[in-house]
């Protein structure tokens, strides 16, 4: 898939944090639906094979700071989420990329303190087009919102859209196949984790490690 070569593509995981996916999520049943669906471990198995490749990847992280300054709260869900026990707060354990998923220093982490997308309103459109990336392969949580949102803004700005299925989740864990079928499928190319890995192996030229000094 010519769309996927490394050098123009990178990899996007959406909110794959301790403090929603691990084991102390805000959110126990997506966090559930994550870990038992496979999906957090294929996100991880593509974070890896991106590192291996030369795939961008970017991690996008919803956070708050201590005192809510600047946090959105013109929706119903940014109010519920000020009523959970496990606050995602900048600096602590909640906001740090979950277990299995690796990351490297050539990565990219993209802090949000409001709205609902990992892109509007985020650098990470800055960072692609200053990286000259225009396939954007999105990953993570929730197929709910946020999937669905990064989709939709990534789309209006102009890149490529890819969705491995298997590395999305929402809830309850039958939404997120009729989201891919009905919704997602019309914005992006939507695949497998395993054929996107495969098609990143097939086409790198040189592995990313070696464009960045040793430590």
């Amino acid at each position: 898939m010519e769309l996927l070569r490394p050098e123009g593509c990178a990899l996007l995981t959406v909110e794959c944090q301790r403090g929603v996916v691990g084991p102390d999520s805000a959110l126990p049943e997506l966090a559930a639906v994550a870990q038992e669906s496979g999906a957090l471990g294929r996100v991880a198995q593509l974070v890896a094979a991106a590192h291996d490749t030369g795939v961008q990847v970017l991690h996008a992280v919803a956070e708050r700071r201590a005192d809510g300054r600047g946090a959105s709260r013109n929706a119903p869900l940014f109010r519920a989420v000020e009523r959970l026990p496990v606050r995602q707060l900048s600096g602590s354990a909640a906001v740090e990329i979950a277990e299995p998923i690796p990351v490297a220093p050539e990565d990219l982490v993209v802090r949000r303190l409001h709205g609902l997308s990992p892109i509007a309103g985020t650098e990470v459109d800055a960072l692609l087009r200053n990286l000259g990336r225009r396939t954007l392969v999105i990953t993570g949580v929730s197929a709910n919102v946020a999937i669905p949102a990064a989709v939709f803004d990534a789309v209006n700005l102009g890149y490529t859209a890819v969705v491995p299925e298997d590395a999305i989740a929402g809830v309850p864990a039958s939404y997120t196949p009729a989201m891919v079928r009905h919704t997602l499928a019309l914005a992006a190319a939507v695949t497998t984790a395993d054929e996107v890995a495969a098609c990143w192996r097939r086409t790198a030229v040189t592995p990313s490690r070696s464009n960045f000094p040793a430590p």
